[in-house]
């Protein structure tokens, strides 16, 4: 066992960080620091730490395309086909609610959340048709589950843009944001709240022992009554966890185009691409569906065969006859597994698992969180 000299840490850094917290959480993205907050708001007087990896989120929280979305129609058809109803819609309640939590929590205007819809585009008149044909379904569905009228529009015979697409439908009541100015709130609300947040802190072990848990780093060993382990698609390297995987997620941005006309989050083949406008730019990302294999992985790094079909998109299908330059690529890591509503459950007396956003981290994150903090409390 480390001995607090072990680390050179003075009198004032141990009472500091190396006291027992009534909440340790790891994990410093939207899930984390939802957890952390919420937490806070049931126990106004508990002391909380957010441990994080790296120098920020590690994962896909600040690499994310910044899309403010629940589902579309060829999506939920698909989940429908593999899933059942109970699931698909317990999950789509949980991301309007965490949506709604979001806003409500950060303020639309500091996040930058703009209601310019979500828009599907199809490239198979077949899979148009039947996705058109069960609009009035689905619609019926989110009327019941979401209280939301007339959630999807074809609106083809209004495309000004995409030529190529068979068709076009429209989820009016979703829209995107500001992936940093979304994450550099919820950390100053943490810190308004009062809640510690440590980075460059990696997690090696939890161990339970005496009521309280043990989280042992390179750096000394953390303390805590209660744990939450918030780190999506690396969970497997801390818990005994099934059916939750890393999924590398492929993702560029071009230079300013002039007279960008194109407004919205937009997503195509079964949301395998995505892209939307961003300070007069195309962000564009996915193509996972490419190279699985490679794909789930927690390294982050550049798959060039994904990145060169990404801008053969962009040049036929998103911007033909537009010249543009690429400015910068990255990657991000999310976490998958065979459904898509998230693991929250407790894996030991005193931790629990809040895993697997299923790439829907903005949307779920604080309703997840909001979840984790009333279970653990």
């Amino acid at each position: 066992m480390y001995s607090f000299t072990d680390f050179n840490y003075s009198y004032w850094e141990t009472k500091q960080y190396f006291q027992t917290f009534d909440l340790i959480v790891v994990g410093s993205g939207i899930v984390g620091l939802s957890t952390a907050i919420s937490f806070k708001e049931l126990n106004p007087k508990a002391k909380i730490l957010v441990l994080e990896k790296g120098l920020l989120p590690n994962g896909a929280s600040t690499k994310n395309a910044g899309f403010a979305c629940f589902g579309s129609v060829g999506e939920l058809l698909d989940d429908l086909n593999s899933t059942t109803n109970e699931v698909v819609w317990d999950t789509v309640l949980m991301r309007w609610k965490g949506l709604n939590l979001l806003r409500n929590r950060l303020k639309d205007k500091n996040i930058n959340y703009q209601a310019l819809g979500g828009f599907e585009l199809f490239h198979s008149s077949k899979e148009f048709n039947y996705c058109k044909e069960n609009i009035q379904l689905l619609n019926n569905q989110i009327k019941n589950n979401l209280g939301l009228k007339n959630c999807y529009k074809d609106i083809s015979s209004e495309n000004p843009y995409f030529k190529s697409t068979k068709g076009i439908i429209l989820n009016s009541h979703e829209g995107q944001l500001d992936t940093m100015l979304m994450m550099k709130n919820l950390l100053l609300l943490a810190a308004k709240r009062g809640i510690e947040i440590l980075n460059n802190i990696e997690i090696l072990e939890i161990i339970e022992a005496n009521n309280k848990v043990e989280l042992k780093s390179e750096l000394g060993v953390f303390k805590a009554f209660k744990v939450v382990v918030a780190t999506n698609g690396f969970a497997k390297y801390l818990l005994k966890i099934k059916d939750v995987k890393p999924a590398r997620a492929q993702v560029l941005v071009t230079k300013p185009i002039n007279n960008l006309k194109i407004k919205g989050a937009f997503h195509f083949l079964k949301g395998y691409y995505y892209f939307r406008n961003i300070d007069n730019r195309i962000l564009f990302g996915g193509g996972r569906n490419l190279d699985f294999k490679l794909e789930t992985t927690a390294e982050q790094g550049l798959n060039h065969k994904i990145h060169k079909k990404l801008d053969e998109f962009l040049q036929e299908l998103i911007l033909p006859g537009v010249p543009f330059e690429i400015e910068q690529r990255w990657s991000g890591i999310m976490g998958v597994g065979k459904e898509k509503l998230p693991i929250i459950k407790n894996v030991g007396k005193n931790v629990l698992a809040a895993v697997r956003m299923g790439g829907m981290g903005i949307a779920i994150g604080s309703a997840v969180g909001e979840k984790s903090a009333k279970i653990i409390s």
